[in-house]
């Protein structure tokens, strides 16, 4: 079946955070994960920056991806699209600058949003790694981000960590965020309804959740009240096809003995954390 045209995915993607519900996002990796979560009525997918780490690099979410490796990613994923992708654009690779050429970039792949976070990326020496960017800076990223968009139906998202900070700043954050023009707002960390309903009062642009399966937040019906349109449960998708794989070749190659590992102690066996630990506190100083 024929892929649909960029643009036509990137005006569907905006008309789902027009509507007054809430959608929950398909995890897709590759071109047939994106074609099977079309062909099961998926309204929409997200290509997580996680998830292209650990498909490309075989390594942990720590910022280790580049922007072309990415991109190569969502490229072959945009050849046969026929739902709108959100990228999972992390911090835009760098500056203001970067952030543009992220932008060009992702939107030639054919992406039909993407999301740029706040986040001070990759770990800076001394530093936390969830320390956030000041937000004059997340701004200028956004700003400059809307500037070099050639097909204004794709849709620009600022993300930011509502769990890392006082409620105060993320209200702070967010409006200033909506007032620079961002399409949406993507928040990571919201505790409950409670914490949700604090932020989402200040806000009237459409918000992006991401969840990771929190039931304190399992009402769609009460998220879309709120104006959360896209939900993001996490990745199990490509969880599982790492846990298929194992036990696959695992059977093939006549070992009977099954450990029991689950997909996530999968992830940690083979990529390997603890040597990226250790350079970090050798190297980086890195606080978490």
């Amino acid at each position: 079946m024929q892929k649909a045209c960029h643009h036509d995915l990137r005006s569907a993607f905006r008309a789902l955070l027009e509507s007054p519900a809430c959608y929950h996002t398909a995890s897709v990796f590759d071109p047939m994960s994106a074609r099977i979560a079309a062909d099961l009525g998926f309204e929409v997918s997200i290509l997580g920056g996680s998830v292209a780490s650990l498909q490309v690099l075989a390594a942990p979410d720590i910022a280790l991806i580049t922007l072309s490796e990415f991109v190569e990613q969502a490229t072959r994923i945009g050849r046969v699209a026929r739902l709108p992708v959100i990228a999972d654009a992390d911090h835009g690779y760098g500056n203001a600058l970067n952030a543009m050429r992220t932008v060009i970039e992702l939107e030639r792949a054919g992406v039909a949003a993407l999301t740029l976070e706040d986040t001070l990326l990759p770990a800076q020496f001394g530093r936390k790694s969830y320390d956030l960017i000041n937000v004059e800076e997340g701004i200028g990223k956004l700003r400059a981000a809307q500037e070099v968009r050639d097909d204004k139906a794709l849709s620009i998202i600022a993300r930011t960590h509502a769990g890392v900070q006082p409620l105060a700043d993320v209200v702070h954050r967010t409006r200033a965020y909506q007032d620079a023009g961002a399409d949406g707002i993507c928040l990571v960390g919201v505790k409950d309804f409670t914490h949700l309903e604090a932020i989402a009062e200040n806000l009237r642009v459409p918000l992006m959740l991401v969840t990771y399966g929190n039931p304190e937040l399992r009402d769609d019906h009460r998220l879309a009240e709120l104006g959360v349109r896209i939900v993001v449960d996490g990745h199990a998708a490509y969880f599982a096809a790492i846990k298929a794989t194992y036990d696959s070749l695992r059977e093939q190659r006549g070992i009977t003995i099954d450990i029991g590992l689950s997909a996530s102690e999968l992830v940690t066996r083979y990529t390997h954390p603890e040597d990226y630990i250790t350079w970090a506190l050798d190297h980086m100083n890195v606080r978490e």
